[in-house]
């Protein structure tokens, strides 16, 4: 049986932006972990475009949290992170969606995290109709990521390089 998965991000309310595929290697009730490995295409719809991705990636997907988390990797540790604030990740069939909400969370290698795409999230805000709900949701959930980075919580911490020891050979 086969544990590749299919990824979609989409924009509000459901508009597909990109889709990639990985390998699920571990799934709880509340996020899903994906592998992703360097040669992967990633379709970018939005940009109507195909990139080929040359890294190694563990892909959080939380199904109860508003964000996902992409890990890059190498020699077996995290360097870098791109979170986004989304809406909780679907699954369903082997597909992995989530509505992404513009606002971004990042750790470049060897920097610190800084908040992205604030102007993308007035802009669509506008462009996509966020009611005012959603748009509070999305300004909490990034309040919410940036103490979850800060207390070095899972999947910030240690136990993703254990994860990582498991899979990356």
């Amino acid at each position: 049986m086969s544990n590749v998965v299919k990824i979609k991000a989409l924009k509000f309310p459901n508009i597909l932006h990109y889709e990639w595929e990985g390998e699920l290697i571990h799934r709880t009730s509340d996020y899903l972990l994906v592998l992703c490995k360097p040669g992967r295409k990633l379709i970018h719809h939005t940009k109507s475009n195909i990139y080929t991705i040359d890294n190694t990636s563990l892909e959080y997907f939380s199904l109860k949290e508003w964000f996902t988390a992409a890990m890059e990797v190498e020699d077996g540790k995290v360097v870098s992170t791109y979170c986004n604030v989304a809406k909780p990740s679907l699954f369903n069939n082997k597909e992995i969606s989530f509505v992404d909400l513009d606002l971004d969370f990042i750790q470049e290698k060897n920097n610190q995290w800084t908040v992205v795409d604030e102007d993308e999230f007035e802009l669509n805000n506008i462009k996509y109709g966020y009611s005012k709900e959603l748009k509070v949701e999305a300004l909490k959930a990034l309040e919410w990521l940036k103490e979850e980075v800060r207390q070095r919580n899972f999947p910030f911490n240690n136990q993703v390089a254990s994860l990582l020891k498991n899979q990356i050979s």
